[in-house]
């Protein structure tokens, strides 16, 4: 009881958190991991207007720096990967060649710390770092947790600040969150953390689905867009789909596919707390409807992309560009309404990588 009433009190304070957070967005991410040992990331781009997002295929060998002043980080690109963009001024989402995986989430609470003389990197290349340089969750908290740069977000091309956490997994199924909260850097590293929304901060989301935990999944499940119940749905479902071949779900399909029930059942989940357009919530704009999904086969290193707002679902295998070193960047175009069905790896023509949007903003 004692248990319970604690529980109860924070999901209270979470709701009164959130009810005070301002202008933000929304999104979900989840980590599925089968018996076979087939991992599958997804998540949802929640967003109060198009970001015009595009994907991008980038070969290894790109020479980048953190477009963060003279002291920013510089390095070369370890492996290739395929990302989609925010405004084409930053990675928001994407895989490597490892199959590494990165998704970028609205954290209101995110506080990067003053400028301390540290290295500069822009968060508009937080992810895409991390793509270019680790194979494995471990190697990227590693590096990661010595906190030797700044991370700073300039102004979105929108106006809007760019208060960010940072989720990522491997191949393996293992996890990370990273947060900036009071300027220090938080780290959640472990398999169990297969689930991230946005605020509150990543403990106290936990603490929230912990109480929905106790209550049960096919008891009771919070309904509504805000983070908080969000998380608690996605934790429950993502548990709940199978983790091996279930026949009488795939007649239609050979049993050796059953990645392809895998990946349609990780959509699913991801489709089930996203935010129909057009719901907006009286006094919490921090609530935006999901523009686009992702879900990323880390085992076959296959890219999927679904959007909300056309009748656009593909796929994009890595294998099937060409991402070594000296290869040209190339870019699939979604921004403006284009559709694409099935394997879309050959439709990515070749184009100028965009400009990082730097510490300093526009």
């Amino acid at each position: 009881m004692n248990r319970i009433r604690k529980c109860a009190a924070v999901v209270l304070a979470g709701i009164m958190t959130a009810a005070a957070i301002g202008p933000a967005a929304a999104c979900t991410r989840t980590l599925y991991v089968a018996e076979n040992g087939l991992v599958i990331t997804g998540r949802s781009m929640d967003w109060a207007e198009d970001m015009h997002t595009n994907l991008w295929a980038f070969p290894r060998g790109i020479a980048r720096n953190g477009a963060g002043g003279a002291k920013t980080p510089t390095w070369t690109s370890k492996y290739g990967s395929v990302i989609a963009s925010g405004y084409d001024v930053g990675s928001a989402d994407g895989m490597n060649e490892a199959g590494l995986v990165t998704n970028l989430l609205y954290l209101a609470e995110s506080d990067y710390g003053q400028p301390d003389g540290r290295p500069v990197l822009s968060i508009s290349l937080w992810a895409q770092y991390v793509l270019d340089n680790f194979g494995t969750v471990a190697e990227a908290v590693d590096a990661l947790s010595k906190d030797s740069f700044q991370v700073v977000a300039p102004t979105l091309p929108n106006g809007k600040g760019a208060q960010l956490h940072l989720a990522i997994s491997d191949s393996s199924g293992d996890s990370a969150i990273f947060e900036y909260l009071g300027g220090k850097l938080v780290v959640h590293h472990g398999k169990q953390y297969n689930v991230m929304t946005n605020s509150p901060s990543f403990d106290q989301q936990l603490a929230l689905n912990a109480y929905w935990q106790g209550i049960g999944g096919l008891t009771f499940l919070p309904g509504t867009n805000r983070a908080a119940d969000r998380f608690a749905r996605a934790s429950f479902l993502i548990n709940a789909i199978p983790t091996k071949v279930d026949k009488s779900y795939i007649t239609a399909v050979p049993s050796q596919k059953f990645e392809y029930q895998a990946a349609a059942s990780v959509l699913s989940v991801m489709r089930s707390v996203s935010v129909p357009l057009g719901i907006t919530t009286p006094g919490q704009p921090n609530i935006s409807s999901t523009l686009w999904r992702t879900i990323s086969d880390q085992t076959n290193k296959i890219y999927f992309f679904d959007s909300a707002t056309s009748p656009n679902s593909f796929w994009v295998p890595l294998a099937d560009l060409d991402l070594k070193e000296g290869a040209p960047v190339k870019k699939l175009t979604i921004a403006g309404g284009n559709v694409y069905s099935g394997n879309a790896a050959d439709k990515f023509v070749t184009t100028p990588s965009f400009t990082f949007l730097p510490s300093t903003g526009l």
